[in-house]
């Protein structure tokens, strides 16, 4: 086994470890492409706060979700078509 593929192995393993330790913490990891108005609200968000992306994602899900409480997710789609957001 070459020294290249010792580093790339080890990689592999300090990422399963990492992901591995993230699951342990109560942590899930979400997967997904932004369309090209999603992606300009993440970077908006992104330079006014300085936020990660798992932060973003985190507080996003649970204003969603808020807002699905309160009933205001229609209020707050119709305000994004109407801003082409």
């Amino acid at each position: 086994m070459s020294e290249q593929d010792k580093q790339a192995l080890s990689n592999a393993e300090k990422q399963r470890r990492y992901r591995e330790r993230q699951k342990q913490a109560g942590k899930k990891e979400l997967r997904g492409y932004l369309t090209p108005e999603a992606m300009q609200c993440y970077q908006d968000i992104q330079q006014k706060t300085d936020w990660n992306d798992s932060t973003i994602i985190s507080n996003a899900l649970r204003l969603m979700y808020a807002a699905h409480k309160c009933g205001q997710v229609g209020l707050l789609n119709a305000w994004l078509k109407e801003h082409e957001r």
